[in-house]
């Protein structure tokens, strides 16, 4: 698999707390390659607009992130996080689903912060549901937990956010893989936290494609969110 199908598939992030403008301006240089645009740039929400502006006209969409990275905000807050990105000009949002309450039994708290979550969006803007699965460790709680984000109409299931110290796992994302072909909805699958070589996104597109098909991997259904992915990908073309 080489860098004309990977790039597509990336999501360019950078979420570091040290991030400043001028990180965010490299990183939207860095997105248009000499190989092509990546699929998109995700970055804090004080950056959406900044992007936007530095991507205009490109066919990149700008990513960000609300109830990041711990899951454990108040609705009110993140209603008005998603408000403020989707008046600067984000495509998508990568939302925390409420893990801890999730691991807790709290379930229809979760769906419900979700669907609310859902429904300030509205129906044009992509919902990212991130699960965290390196806190939630067992398939089967994983899979549940995917099966509520589907419930809560999100277009994609994003695996983790890179910031505990289990990140994404093949066990997870077949989990996760495994449960969006059972609901026959249209939902995409997004892996994230740890995936720095092609070798490793190889992996996990080839256990989509031996899921879902392999006329399923498309920057509709499939992405990878990495940061230095990209390097890895250009250097080894």
């Amino acid at each position: 698999m080489n860098a004309q199908h990977l790039i597509p598939l990336l999501d360019l992030t950078s979420l570091n707390d040290s991030d400043t403008p001028e990180t965010i301006e490299h990183l939207c240089q860095q997105a248009l390659t000499p190989l092509g645009p990546v699929a998109a740039v995700c970055i804090y929400p004080k950056f959406v607009r900044q992007a936007q502006n530095l991507l205009a006209g490109a066919n990149i969409k700008i990513a960000t992130v609300v109830n990041f990275p711990d899951g454990n905000e108040a609705l009110i807050d993140c209603i008005s996080e998603i408000k403020q990105v989707m008046q600067d000009g984000a495509h998508e949002i990568d939302v925390v689903m409420p893990y801890e309450n999730y691991l807790d039994g709290d379930v229809n708290n979760v769906l419900e912060f979700l669907q609310a979550c859902r429904g300030i969006m509205g129906a044009d803007m992509v919902m990212k549901v991130i699960l965290e699965t390196g806190a939630l460790i067992n398939p089967e709680i994983v899979a549940g937990a995917a099966q509520l984000a589907i419930e809560a109409k999100a277009n994609f299931i994003k695996t983790s956010t890179g910031k505990i110290n289990v990140g994404a796992t093949l066990q997870a994302a077949a989990a996760i893989l495994n449960t969006i072909k059972a609901s026959a909805k249209p939902v995409g699958f997004k892996v994230a936290g740890g995936v720095r070589t092609v070798e490793q996104a190889v992996e996990y597109i080839q256990l989509a494609e031996k899921i879902m098909g392999k006329e399923w991997i498309s920057p509709q259904t499939m992405r990878l969110g990495a940061s230095s992915l990209l390097d890895n990908i250009l250097e080894s073309d």
